[in-house]
């Protein structure tokens, strides 16, 4: 079971968001481990990700999807194609 959030937006829920005001972060292809301390929501510009949660679940996200990892998620990314997003904590 997840509770990690995969969505897509209409332009006007994206604006709403008022993502362009939101942190950027770019990765190229690579894996490593990730903990998240804090909830995050993100939106994706670019790339192709699988995530492998600590239960063994996987997960895929790409260009244009809106995704939230709660607090206290533990998995490993693997980014297959450079991601490009913007990202805010709650």
């Amino acid at each position: 079971m997840t509770s990690v959030e995969i969505r897509k937006l209409s332009p006007e829920e994206l604006e709403k968001l008022d993502i362009d005001k939101w942190s950027r972060w770019e990765k190229e292809p690579s894996q490593f481990d990730w903990y998240y301390d804090s909830t995050e929501t993100f939106y994706v510009f670019e790339g192709d990700v699988e995530v492998v949660l600590e239960d063994g679940e996987k997960i895929t996200f790409g260009k244009g999807d809106l995704v939230t990892f709660p607090k206290g998620t533990k998995c490993t990314w693997h980014v297959k194609k450079t991601i490009r997003k913007a990202y805010t904590f709650d």
